[in-house]
Order: C-alpha cells, then sequence, then structure tokens
C-alpha cells in the first residue's frame, strides 16, 4: 500500500511540474503577437540584490509595467521572461537579457523558473537545460523599480 501511495503521489506531482511548465510556455506563445508600432521602453526591477534593466516593445505590456510602477496592479507584479544569452547594451554587466516579445507579468510560478539575477548570468550555459528549462525565468523576488530612459 505504501509504495501504491508514494507511485501515485510521484506521478501526481510530476503531472503538477509538467503543467505548471506549460503555463509559462502558453504565455509565450500568446505574447508573440504583432505589436503596435511603439518605441522601446526600458524597465528597471531588483531581485533585492542587483538590478536588471529589460526592454518592451508591446504597449499593453507597456502599461501593464508602468500599472505596476504606480500601484495600480498590485497582484501580477514580478517579470518573467525568456533569457536570450547574449548581452544587451541598456542591461550592463549582465551577460543576458530578456526577448522583450516575452516579457509578462506574474503573482505566482513554479520554482524551475526561479533564480537571482546572478545565479543566471553566472550559469548561462546551463539556461534551457537543467536551470530555467525552456529558457523561462521567473525570479520570484523581482520587482519593478521604475521605468529607465531609453540608452
Amino acid at each position: 500500500m505504501r509504495r501504491t501511495i508514494t507511485k501515485v503521489a510521484s506521478l501526481g506531482a510530476v503531472a503538477m511540474f509538467a503543467v505548471a511548465l506549460a503555463q509559462p510556455a502558453q504565455a509565450a506563445q500568446t505574447d508573440v503577437r504583432p505589436a503596435a508600432a511603439v518605441a522601446p521602453t526600458y524597465f528597471e526591477f531588483t531581485d533585492g540584490t542587483n538590478t536588471f534593466v529589460f526592454q518592451l516593445t508591446d504597449a499593453t505590456r507597456i502599461q501593464q509595467a508602468r500599472n505596476i510602477l504606480s500601484g495600480v496592479e498590485t497582484e501580477n507584479i514580478s517579470v518573467m521572461g525568456k533569457v536570450v544569452k547574449a548581452p544587451a547594451s541598456y542591461n550592463k554587466p549582465w551577460k543576458y537579457q530578456l526577448a522583450p516579445n516575452t516579457v509578462s507579468f506574474f503573482g505566482m510560478a513554479v520554482e524551475a523558473c526561479d533564480a537571482s539575477i546572478a545565479y543566471v548570468n553566472d550559469h548561462l550555459p546551463e539556461v534551457g537545460g537543467a536551470l530555467l528549462p525552456g529558457s523561462t525565468w521567473c525570479p520570484w523576488q523581482s520587482k519593478l523599480t521604475r521605468e529607465v530612459t531609453a540608452p
């Protein structure tokens, strides 16, 4: 009986993990839509230790970020997106950036996509594999701090 319960619990955990990983992927797919012609806008967030700048090019996402900063949005306030393993001039000193068309905001996410800014930078070769499957990054401690002027 104990072995059966363990197997059922393990299967349940694997199923929940698969569903949780699928949700960010689905969100990213819906985010890949033609954006209105909007000038790139930059925002900064902190993970409590470091800061990270990302670019948005979608008018809806830009407004969501501004709503978070102004306090209008209070639930989905953490940053999520797909890691691009290339530096961006506006995001120094980090060796990576977020793909602008994948950035979204969340209130809760699975642990598999949580990591600090520095940890991702230090383990960049592992991103997309054992670290941050699918390259989806959702730092739980992320908090928008400000809109940044264009570099």
